[in-house]
């Protein structure tokens, strides 16, 4: 799909603005990453892949959770979203599993053992890093995962399909189609609204929505069974998570995650929707903290 900026993209994302932006920045081979590394030193490490639509303030909450109990926490936009650049890029998993393998080497974390957490799409980008750097992975966390059912944001797939045509509809109605999707992904409307809020502002930025429907294109959120079935056989200790109430990824989907990906642990949220580490972080480390504490020992494939 050719580069646009679609209409109330406002603003420009260069050296100047950063600088009034919070977050650190960090030039890595694709273009600027924002990230946000915070937590006690000595912590085990927790990395986080965000799905379609979210920076990296969504995990904020999550991060401060798991910071108060001892883990360190790095975080960052991905291509096209918060503070990250919008590159002229083919956007699939490659582009963010090569984002987070460059993030954790430049800021020299690439040696020590990390807890890779992956939420919705940034799932799909999890298990494409783990096959790509399994020994890197202590422990893999799947949080509501897209790839097993239809999406409600990708279901028109022939309109993907074209170049043109998802051009078109990305330009005239990207950004209603946008709400709605955001709509469905909390149970609470006060934290839905607080959400909105939060990517809308992000999306003011030139080529926000070309990257959007850009990764609508290339990566597949549905079809990705053997995506989960690879991961399954690598043998890595494997906690799934789910909220009850998901309208997005639905809870019907939850018995065939388990029997692909094979995890060590699952559970599921209650009186929760699509986004488990924002809408309840403190029962996501609750799961969590415990599950990379324990002994890590490889799982016969």
């Amino acid at each position: 799909m050719k580069y646009f900026v679609a209409a109330g993209e406002d603003r420009r994302l260069t050296a100047d603005a950063r600088q009034q932006l919070p977050g650190s920045f960090i030039e890595l081979s694709d273009g600027v990453t924002h990230y946000e590394l915070r937590g006690p030193e000595d912590g085990d490490l927790v990395v986080m892949a965000g799905g379609l639509t979210i920076p990296l303030f969504y995990w904020d909450s999550l991060a401060t959770e798991l910071n108060a109990r001892g883990l360190r926490t790095l975080t960052c936009s991905a291509y096209g979203r918060g503070y990250s650049d919008r590159v002229r890029a083919r956007y699939d998993e490659t582009l963010f599993a090569r984002q987070l393998a460059e993030l954790t080497e430049r800021l020299g974390l690439a040696g020590r053992p990390l807890h890779l957490v992956g939420t919705s799409m940034g799932a799909l980008v999890a298990m494409t890093y783990t096959a790509q750097h399994p020994a890197a992975v202590s422990t893999l966390t799947i949080v509501g995962p897209a790839g097993l059912a239809e999406s409600r944001l990708t279901s028109p797939h022939r309109l993907l399909r074209s170049d043109l045509l998802a051009g078109f509809v990305a330009r005239r109605r990207g950004r209603q189609i946008l709400q709605g999707h955001l709509g469905h992904n909390v149970r609470d409307p006060e934290l839905g609204a607080e959400l909105t809020e939060m990517v809308l502002d992000a999306f003011r930025f030139e080529g926000s929505l070309y990257a959007v429907f850009d990764t609508l294109q290339h990566l597949p959120v549905s079809g990705r069974d053997d995506l989960f079935r690879q991961t399954g056989a690598l043998g890595i200790p494997t906690l799934l998570l789910w909220g009850d109430e998901d309208a997005v990824t639905p809870l019907a989907q939850f018995d065939t995650a388990r029997t692909l990906l094979r995890p060590r642990h699952h559970h599921v949220i209650p009186e929760c929707g699509h986004m488990a580490p924002f809408e309840r972080p403190r029962e996501v480390a609750d799961q969590l903290v415990p599950f990379v504490a324990a002994p890590i020992e490889r799982l016969d494939s």
